[in-house]
Parts: C-alpha cells; sequence; structure tokens
C-alpha cells in the first residue's frame, strides 16, 4: 500500500486543564486519552472548573513531567511538586461543563501556590484512574471515557488548516492557540473536516464532532495577553450557526503508542 504522505507531526500533553502543554516524541493512549492528559484541574470554592476563559494567567503556567511528579512553574512562583500517583483522602465532585466527575483533593501547598498566582482563591484536584467520565452518547459509546478535557479525549489539528489561517491574518499564530493534542503534516487545509476514521500508528480514531472554538483562543499562551485574533478572522470563513470550528475532535477505538513521525491512513471520510 503506498504511503499516505501524512504524519503525526507533534504531539502533546496537557497534564493539568488550561495550564502549559508538554510536547513529546512519542506517548501512551489509556483509557481516557494521552496518559496524564487533563488528569488535573483547578476549580472554585463551588468544585466548577476555572480555565483560561476566566483566568488569562493560567496560560503561563508551566508543566514539566518527571519521574513520578509534576514540575509546575510560573513567573515569580517558586517550583510546585505535584506527585503523579493520586493523592489519598475522602473523594469529592467536581464539574465539568455538564458533568459531575469524582476527583481527589492534591493538598493545601497546592491551593495556596495556585491562588496565590493567580489572585483568586482555588483548588487543585486529580481524577484517579478508578473515577470514569463518559464520553457525550451523542457522539461515542458506552466504553468511551474522557478526562478532565472539555468534551473528548483527543484533539486534532493540520499544520496546513493554521497556514491557511495564518494567510489570512496580519500577524501569524502559533499552533499553542489552539490546544491540539495531535498535529497532522502532509495533507491540505481543512482535510481533516471530511475524515471519519483515521489510523495513527497502530491506534484507530473515530472522528466525531468539530471543535467550536472559545475565548482561549484569543489569549497569548506567552504573555496571557487577549485580543480579537483569531476568532474575529475564523468567524468570516469557519462560522456554522454560532459556532466557530476549527480543529475535529476524536475518540480512540484501542490504547497504545503514538509516536512523533507515525503515518497517517484516513480509513474513512465523509
Amino acid at each position: 500500500m503506498a504511503s499516505s504522505g501524512m504524519a503525526l507531526g507533534s504531539l502533546r500533553v496537557y497534564p493539568i486543564k488550561s495550564c502549559g502543554g508538554v510536547s513529546v516524541g512519542e506517548w501512551e493512549a489509556d483509557g481516557c486519552g494521552l496518559r496524564l492528559d487533563r488528569r488535573w484541574m483547578l476549580v472554585d470554592e463551588n468544585g466548577a472548573f476555572i480555565s483560561q476563559r476566566r483566568l488569562p494567567r493560567m496560560a503561563l503556567i508551566r508543566i514539566r513531567i518527571g519521574p513520578g511528579r509534576l514540575g509546575v512553574e510560573a513567573p515569580g512562583m517558586p517550583e510546585l511538586e505535584i506527585p503523579i500517583s493520586p493523592p489519598g483522602g475522602k473523594p469529592t465532585l467536581a464539574a465539568v461543563w455538564g458533568d459531575l466527575v469524582e476527583v481527589l483533593r492534591v493538598g493545601e501547598e497546592a491551593d495556596r501556590w495556585f491562588s496565590s498566582f493567580l489572585g483568586a482563591s482555588c483548588r487543585l484536584v486529580h481524577m484517579p484512574d478508578d473515577s470514569v467520565r463518559h464520553v457525550d452518547p451523542d457522539y461515542g459509546g458506552p466504553h468511551d471515557r474522557v478526562g478532565l478535557a472539555d468534551g473528548f479525549p483527543f484533539l486534532l489539528i493540520s499544520r496546513a488548516s493554521l497556514e491557511d489561517l495564518n494567510a489570512r491574518l496580519k500577524e501569524p499564530l502559533p499552533m499553542d492557540r489552539f490546544r491540539p493534542n495531535l498535529v497532522i503534516s502532509g495533507c491540505e487545509p481543512y482535510a481533516e473536516d471530511r475524515w471519519r476514521r483515521v489510523r495513527i500508528g497502530g491506534i484507530e480514531f473515530r472522528v466525531v464532532k468539530p471543535c467550536a472554538r472559545c475565548a482561549i483562543t484569543t489569549v497569548d499562551q506567552r504573555t496571557a495577553e487577549s485580543g480579537k485574533e483569531p476568532l474575529r478572522t475564523l468567524a468570516t470563513y469557519r462560522k456554522v450557526g454560532s459556532n466557530v470550528l476549527f480543529g475535529q475532535n476524536l475518540i480512540h477505538d484501542s490504547g497504545g503508542v503514538l509516536r512523533v513521525g507515525d503515518e497517517v491512513e484516513v480509513l474513512e471520510e465523509a
């Protein structure tokens, strides 16, 4: 079989929801998506998740994945270490959009660190492996799970789609504005809109829903400053109803290992 010419161009994990991502050369996929991806998040006093929509300074928080721990850094703050193993304690519930998820508090030191840097009272929570959150049944099956991401295990965007967008902008933007897990090289702009099933390396994925973009895309991930782009420009040619679409949400059929450079094969198109 001839090569598709498409490949996994980059792979990124976001351990703490709405904080910095980590580029990796290869990574395991587990039942919820990429291992460690969106397994921690910040919540307010009511247990509702907090993101850059509410606190853009979260963009300045950087994560390092080390043996058995996460290293968390931010300007003017000492490094915080968080154990990867779930903390003990009594489970509590946290809200991610319409879902209530069973989580564990990480600890008071982490709560103080994030509250101090962000200037807002918050708590860091962790979703342990035995906590189950199902994908919206309108898009997934009864066995499809997701961590603390907005709704789906994977977000995919092609490099060509970003290049097409940047050709329309006065100032080009980096891919980190869109926070994908999977960036595909070697296809035409928006080719991913037509895909329904793909294989990357040894893992098959269902392409289930376009990603409706929010104000986080307007936050500079290096400065935390907000503007009007890219939503203003995307709305001129990527608006469907009230949503501006860019990228595709995916659900995986099995676990496995993904590697940068893996061939991408389209199994089914719309």
